[in-house]
């Protein structure tokens, strides 16, 4: 599926139909996608306004951080479902001889890493961002401070979401220092993720 060519509606039909793609990694890119883009309408409303050009030079690099992080986690939205697609077609070749069992194990294996390493890159991304939405809500124009936390909200919930699909996937690599490397990473991102979130929403409360 080409997200960024499909419908909105159409987007949200893919995602209720019982195809298994996409599916919650690349939901979770796309709502890190539109964190994203509230944050670069914060900065962006904050860089347009002389009033606030006290600013401009602490904002402008979160909005060229937030335009990288939309267009990157755009990508992975489309990545995410590649990369389970692979694992779907792992899953569905032959096992009945030894050679075919052992093929399919590999093959299998690495599907696995990568479906596990896409929404790792998804969650790193959102999170990178979201240690940025402090600064945003405290610099930005006051008045987008409920955008400001929005997009936070939506940030950490993408990593959150983006960890799950690391998880699911870590029981099928063959790996184990890969996948403790990967548990362990992840337990950091959570941690960290529910800080900073914290963090900005008790700045953007401030406002008003």
């Amino acid at each position: 599926m080409d997200f960024d060519k499909t419908s909105f509606a159409d987007l949200l039909n893919a995602f209720a139909s019982d195809a298994p793609t996409p599916g919650g990694g690349s939901a979770a890119a796309l709502a890190g996608a539109m964190g994203a883009a509230l944050a670069e309408m914060v900065a962006s409303l904050t860089l347009s306004k002389e009033k606030y050009a006290a600013s401009h030079e602490a904002v402008r690099p979160i909005a060229g951080l937030a335009r990288r992080t939309r267009q990157e986690l755009q990508r992975l939205a489309h990545e995410d479902s590649e990369a389970y697609d692979a694992v779907v077609a792992a899953r569905r070749l032959p096992k009945d001889t030894p050679d075919q069992e052992k093929v399919r194990t590999r093959k299998t294996s690495e599907a696995n890493r990568l479906a596990a390493e896409v929404p790792m890159r998804t969650a790193r991304s959102a999170a990178r961002l979201l240690a940025a939405m402090p600064e945003l809500a405290k610099r930005g124009n006051p008045n987008a401070a409920s955008d400001a936390g929005a997009a936070a909200l939506l940030l950490e919930a993408a990593a959150h979401a983006a960890l799950l699909n690391v998880a699911i996937n870590l029981a099928g690599i063959d790996d184990a220092a890969f996948a403790a490397d990967l548990k362990a990473e992840s337990q950091r991102l959570s941690d960290e993720a529910v800080r900073i979130r914290e963090r900005a929403l008790s700045t953007v409360r401030s406002a008003f």
